[in-house]
């Protein structure tokens, strides 16, 4: 019996195949491009029908004999839970303060008080300039304006008592105010005289020794001040993902040299498109609690852009794709026999990918038990026996 039946399957495959050859040769040759495709798509149904009556002769085959033999499957259940999308970018590490700290006035490099990685205060005195004697001559100044307040004080009683005239008055009120703005300005020179920090931060490099000769301007360097507890990273987020990626997003921050990795959010996006790339920027803080994040870091930075609290996901690689470019998995219907099951080929729509899992968003529902392992080897309709279910846990 299971021999006649193969020589009927053998003479129906020549029928529907060897019959058409000489056809087919002479489509080619009239190059019809049209007329190809549409003997493709003919060929290619009577193929799929081929394919079905030969599945059922295999199972009419060993039901008779008595030796069927089942494929051996696992499965996965679909279950609808919570699903993320991250768009990786990649960035470095940026802190608006890190500065080189220059001298505001000329003269010798007095004294320095700090030293390499020592931590400052904003306002520390971090270094002295030898002021040229002009702390000599804030003394002097403020003598001058302390006789000068005296006159005016006086000049006051005695203009109030009608006594002197009016013009005196007012020329020891004028010295008096003259006098004063000159301590004030003596006392802003000298203070020039003190480099201070402008932040809180660590001193990264003492650039001057104690006694160079310094003066404002470039190459007159004496310090760089870095803050390392407020910084950030800056990505260029492609123009398409500028409804997904907003102010206050999730992002996870992994830094391949230091092996370690933080979790932040989006503080702020750009409000403009650079031409050149077509892309906005997103800026991401990095929380610094161990200290050993440094400026112009690398990172891996992954932003969430999409988020389905319902969603189905399956493990990617259980999907296969027909010759239409359709994409199908095959789901176990439960049979009476144990840990038996019919397959059925379902057509599927996908989503978004994060990492070796894909959302679908139609064909599966909340429960189905799709083929995993063995799902490359089995047909449509075929029975099948589950070795044991696997909940795929996302």
């Amino acid at each position: 019996m299971k021999k006649i039946l193969y020589l009927a399957t053998s003479a129906l495959l020549f029928s529907a195949c060897g019959g058409k050859q000489n056809s087919v040769i002479d489509i080619i040759s009239e190059g019809n491009i049209e007329t190809i495709r549409a003997k493709k798509t003919e060929l290619s149904e009577k193929q799929r029908v081929l394919e079905t009556e030969l599945q059922k002769l295999d199972s009419a085959i060993s039901s008779m004999s008595g030796e069927e033999k089942l494929p051996l499957v696992t499965t996965v259940v679909a279950k609808v839970g919570k699903f993320e999308h991250y768009l990786e970018l990649q960035g470095d590490v940026k802190t608006k303060q890190n500065v080189l700290i220059y001298p505001e006035m000329s003269g010798t490099l007095q004294r320095v008080y700090v030293k390499e990685g020592q931590r400052v205060t904003k306002g520390q005195v971090l270094a002295v300039i030898d002021d040229g004697g002009r702390s000599s001559q804030l003394s002097q100044l403020k003598s001058q304006a302390a006789l000068a307040k005296t006159t005016f004080e006086r000049r006051k009683r005695l203009w109030e008592q009608k006594i002197g005239s009016e013009i005196e008055y007012l020329s020891a009120q004028t010295n008096y105010q003259a006098a004063e703005d000159a301590v004030k300005q003596a006392e802003s020179q000298l203070g020039k005289s003190s480099i201070r920090a402008p932040f809180s931060g660590i001193i990264d490099d003492v650039i001057k020794d104690q006694g160079t000769v310094v003066s404002p301007g470039p190459g007159s360097e004496v310090f760089r001040i870095v803050n390392l507890s407020d910084m950030y990273i800056e990505v260029d987020v492609p123009e398409t993902y500028l409804g997904g990626i907003t102010k206050g997003k999730e992002a996870k921050v992994y830094f391949p040299v230091l092996g370690d990795s933080i979790l932040t959010k989006v503080r702020q996006t750009g409000n403009f498109i650079n031409p050149s790339n077509r892309a906005f920027s997103a800026e991401v803080p990095v929380p610094n609690k161990k200290g050993n994040i440094k400026p112009n870091l690398s990172a891996k930075v992954s932003i969430n852009d999409y988020t389905n609290e319902n969603a189905i996901v399956i493990p990617q690689g259980i999907i296969s794709e027909n010759a239409e470019g359709e994409q199908y998995v095959y789901v176990a219907e439960p049979t009476d026999g144990e840990n038996e099951a019919l397959l059925k080929k379902s057509i599927i729509q996908t989503g978004k990918t994060q990492g070796s899992h894909i959302e679908v968003l139609s064909g599966i529902s909340d429960g189905d038990h799709i083929i995993e392992e063995g799902a490359r080897s089995v047909k449509d309709g075929q029975k099948v026996k589950i070795l044991n279910d696997q909940t795929d846990e996302q």
